[in-house]
């Protein structure tokens, strides 16, 4: 079995202090989400300190289906998303069986041009190991083994109870941001319960150590020979290790299933005789699909799996909780530099309840499909995956798990609405994140989200007479990108297409890079116009 990196518990100076520190920003839980948030907010020249009560990264694979968006995140941090998909399995095909019958394939990127794939599989404790290292490069500061043990709110503050090896110290921050997953402490103390769906179905979930002839794909089969009458997931991982998921009955006993023997069983029967393999680790799960109905409670905020939860099947949990740090991050940046009010967090609740409302919906009818709770569902479910086998018609009602893709936010409170003529009907819609493209920079290729980092950036077709590179906008630097055919060209026209971008026009991207405003030509009014717009104000 892999062995996990663990790190070394050290005291802080706030715990010799005569009275509690005051930090700007502390994140509770040091996993994919509150790493990547904490590594946003340093990056933004934030001071962060991230509490994790463990001294280690996850236990098993967990979240393992990196989905492009979340590496388009990463890769802004040095190329940070290259590293994590060399190191993990590229895949863009998935294949759903019938019993032992092919039904279709289908491909999750069909579109060329861009430089991340739909999905990289790598463990999620290689992912957070990744997040660490960065985010220590930058003069991030972790706080192994030092737990939240309670939380209370003032006025202007948060006030922490930390536990440590040694005892007990207090510390404030202006904000507190709970990443403390599915169990969240911070959540049960603030006296939050998430609203939703706990589905009684259970479900074997082991990683594997061994070296079969399987290719790197998703396979899902419904009723497989090996498994009848349930469902079966197999993906492969780095390391020779692959993920095996198997349903289970409502009622089957929990900690029989964990035992060596029975898992040993199952897998063998998944994988056939001849075939070594080693159990790296074993857990049995339940289906949830659960939301907090707000994510801002005074000065404690929430995301990833402390403020909702789906299913795992269409890797929207992990990946959904990305998104929540790469929407909250320059916000709250903002807020606590000044440049921006309260209420431009605001903005973080109303996007990322859309977009996991979506990821909601999408599970909740996947684990309705898979696991029918009547006769007369199970008849219909078994109704359509006869028809798929030889009617195209019927794939599109075959639902194994809608994969994740990333969140729009078509009512976006911080999108400038087009009026007459002044915007452009084709391309990216605004409230969508931006969609890469290849383009040539002094000669050299490149990619155009490279292009859009972390602050505000004015894409402009065209020499962009008179425009600066970089202009002071309403508070905020935006910096102009021009496509202009010299030095940065786009050799495809995807960018233009994508965009619909004509001589002059021009596209405004947020610091997460979505977009936030467009319009067929240059206007200083209407720019700084829309970035008042998109900071809130």
């Amino acid at each position: 079995m892999a062995e996990r990196r663990r790190f070394a518990y050290r005291r802080s100076l706030d715990q010799d202090a005569s009275r509690p520190v005051r930090h700007p920003v502390v994140v509770v839980g040091g996993g994919l989400v509150g790493l990547t948030l904490a590594l946003e907010l340093v990056t933004e020249g934030i001071d962060v300190v991230v509490l994790e009560r463990n001294d280690t990264v996850s236990e098993g694979s967990r979240s393992i289906c990196q989905a492009k968006r979340s590496l388009e995140v990463w890769n802004r941090f040095d190329g940070l998303g290259d590293r994590i998909r060399a190191r993990g399995v590229t895949w863009n095909t998935g294949k759903v069986f019938l019993r032992d019958q092919l039904l279709y394939q289908f491909d999750l990127q069909p579109e060329g041009g861009q430089q991340m794939p739909a999905f990289v599989n790598l463990q999620q404790y290689l992912v957070e190991e990744f997040l660490i290292e960065e985010l220590l490069r930058r003069g991030g500061e972790i706080r192994w083994r030092h737990a939240a043990a309670s939380v209370s709110q003032a006025d202007d503050h948060v006030a922490v109870e930390v536990e440590t090896p040694e005892g007990a110290y207090a510390l404030e921050a202006d904000w507190l941001v709970a990443c403390d997953g599915a169990g969240s402490g911070v959540r049960k103390q603030v006296g939050l319960v998430p609203e939703g769906e706990v589905f009684a179905d259970k479900f074997l979930i082991t990683d594997v150590r061994m070296r079969p002839g399987f290719p790197a794909e998703r396979r899902f089969w419904f009723e497989p020979p090996f498994h009848r009458g349930q469902t079966a997931l197999l993906h492969r991982q780095a390391d020779d290790v692959w993920r095996i998921d198997l349903q289970l009955d409502p009622d089957a006993d929990v900690e029989r299933e964990r035992e060596p023997a029975r898992v040993t069983q199952r897998v063998r029967a998944v994988l056939g005789e001849g075939v070594d393999f080693e159990l790296e680790w074993v857990s049995v799960y339940v289906f949830q699909c659960r939301s907090l109905d707000r994510y801002l409670h005074g000065r404690v905020i929430f995301a990833g799996d402390a403020a909702h939860q789906v299913s795992p099947f269409g890797a929207r949990g992990g990946n959904a909780g990305i998104q929540d740090a790469n929407n909250l991050a320059w916000k709250l940046a903002r807020v606590v530099r000044g440049s921006a009010g309260e209420s431009l967090l605001a903005s973080y609740e109303a996007e990322r309840i859309v977009g996991n409302r979506v990821d909601i919906l999408n599970s909740t009818r996947a684990t309705d499909f898979m696991t029918p709770k009547t006769r007369a569902t199970r008849s219909l479910r078994d109704a359509v995956l006869a028809l798929a086998i030889g009617d195209t018609r019927f794939r599109a009602m075959v639902n194994s798990g809608r994969l994740s893709v990333p969140a729009r936010y078509p009512d976006s409170p911080l999108s400038t609405p087009e009026q007459g003529n002044e915007g452009c009907a084709g391309g990216v819609e605004l409230g969508s994140p931006a969609v890469d493209a290849p383009l040539r920079v002094d000669g050299r290729p490149a990619w155009l989200l490279s292009l859009l980092g972390g602050r505000f950036v004015l894409l402009v077709l065209g020499r962009g007479e008179g425009l600066p590179e970089t202009m002071s906008v309403a508070g905020e630097v935006v910096d102009v990108v021009r496509i202009d055919g010299e030095r940065i060209v786009d050799p495809e026209g995807l960018a233009r297409r994508r965009y619909d971008l004509r001589p002059g026009a021009c596209r405004l991207f947020r610091p997460d890079q979505y977009l936030a405003a467009r319009r067929s030509s240059f206007d200083a009014a209407w720019l700084d116009g829309a970035v008042r717009t998109a900071v809130g104000r």
